[in-house]
């Protein structure tokens, strides 16, 4: 496809990197020559430095014969205007980042009267994501697909674990669930694993399952359950992710406080989240966080505008014993270190958007031949988990899967079949216009064929 990413920040940079090692043709425009050089440089792309407001500069990108246009400057009005300008070029899509909290009441307006396909809210999508780890506190990640009706967590093994020391074969009769571990990160390794696997402590395990059954297997896995769910939480930093953040919590009945230095924007939160308690403080200053009895809370969730703060306040709220604690980290560098701070969950605003756009380029290709209709990023990128629609007679629908020749890189998470969700065994079949979920170690599938041998 021909798509075309204006503003190279995080964002822009990351959705360009990621499509020109999937073999789309990808220009970029910023007005930063140095930038649009670097990303050149590094990347199978064509840069044009310049204003995307511009017409010319749009017309240097051909942009009447782009697929997709993609917007992520820093600047939402800018991005709205641009992508106007991109359709009345003949753009054929275009996509918008687009934060503030306003424009989410005039979402239909935009697709349907602007022509913007999609308008991305990376703070508000953040704090879903928040949302649901604090609903699972076992969980280090949740992610849904086929419409909310598959879910896949992430959760790490503990030493003295149900599951430490056990063989996936005696899993199903060990819990009497049905789920199904569809990959192990062990140390540095990722592993797609087999029925005889053992799992250890340590293990960083990713399960598939219906929301029914994740909600008692979270209950198996932590004896504690009950006790352990998040009835409180303190988010440090009251910006967008917080304010988004606190309003979800509320209205699910997680008490919330926000600590926030500035006051004019305590000012603001106090007067759009009444059930939520505003405190202006230092939330760096350990005096404040005793002071706030901060390490009292069920969960502590750091959303200052530092990474580097983030992550030490995390670290500060875990040796004081917050069992759950969730870091907000922006940095692709610091995103792949997690493992060597301790800290479990880290949420990227970045990260998360650019998913959110490589899902709807995926729908798009889907819809001119491509299978897949969701894909997740898993791991650093070392994972993907995609889901697939079984549109043809192929030669692999109706049989066994235990007949199968399946790659050594690639499990079959999930059917989907009408309303039924079905966990695969070796006497399942793929049948034509199901919805399968598919886990890989392997980078750019994009056809359900091709995951057999």
């Amino acid at each position: 496809m021909d798509i075309i990413v204006v503003g190279c920040g995080k964002v822009g940079s990351s959705i360009a990197e990621v499509l020109s090692s999937s073999e789309h043709n990808v220009t970029i425009v910023d007005k930063r020559e140095t930038v649009v050089n670097d990303i050149s440089n590094d990347c199978d792309v064509m840069g044009i430095t310049g204003n995307c407001l511009q017409t010319a500069v749009l017309d240097d990108a051909n942009v009447d014969k782009c697929d997709i246009f993609i917007a992520t400057t820093d600047s939402d009005e800018v991005n709205i205007l641009s992508c106007l300008i991109a359709r009345k070029m003949k753009a054929r899509h275009c996509v918008a980042r687009v934060r503030n909290p306003e424009f989410r009441n005039q979402l239909v307006f935009m697709r349907e009267e602007l022509g913007i396909s999609l308008m991305i809210n990376p703070d508000f999508t953040a704090a879903n994501e928040i949302s649901k780890i604090l609903r699972y506190p076992a969980a280090i990640k949740i992610e849904s697909f086929a419409k909310g009706r598959v879910d896949l967590a992430e959760v790490r093994i503990n030493e003295g674990s149900i599951l430490e020391d056990v063989a996936l074969t005696e899993l199903s009769s060990k819990l009497k669930l049905d789920i199904l571990i569809c990959a192990v990160q062990r140390d540095e390794e990722v592993i797609i694993p087999k029925g005889g696997f053992i799992l250890r402590a340590g293990d960083k395990i990713h399960i598939t399952a219906s929301h029914s059954e994740m909600v008692k297997f979270f209950k198996a896995f932590s004896e504690d359950y009950r006790e352990k769910r998040v009835k409180n939480a303190v988010l440090i930093g009251g910006g967008r992710i917080g304010y988004h953040l606190a309003n979800q919590l509320s209205e699910i009945g997680i008490k919330t406080k926000i600590i926030e230095h500035d006051e004019q924007r305590c000012q603001t939160l106090s007067e759009n989240l009444n059930r939520v308690d505003i405190s202006c403080a230092d939330g760096t200053d350990h005096d404040i966080l005793e002071e706030e009895r901060v390490f009292d809370a069920d969960a502590v969730v750091t959303l200052t505008g530092i990474d580097e703060e983030n992550i030490l306040l995390s670290l500060l709220a875990s040796k004081n014993g917050v069992d759950k604690v969730v870091t907000k980290v922006n940095r692709p560098s610091l995103v792949q270190l997690s493992d060597t701070f301790g800290l479990d969950s880290i949420i990227s605003p970045v990260s998360i958007t650019v998913n959110q756009i490589l899902q709807y380029i995926r729908a798009k290709q889907n819809s001119e031949g491509s299978g897949v209709t969701t894909l997740y990023r898993l791991v650093n990128d070392r994972l993907e988990a995609l889901e697939f629609v079984v549109r043809t007679e192929e030669d692999f629908v109706d049989v066994p899967l235990k007949n199968l020749a399946l790659r050594k890189d690639v499990l079959i998470a999930s059917i989907i079949r009408g309303s039924e969700l079905i966990i695969p065994r070796g006497d399942d079949c793929l049948k034509k216009n199901d919805s399968v979920v598919v886990v890989t170690t392997s980078k750019g599938l994009n056809d359900l064929k091709y995951i057999f041998e």
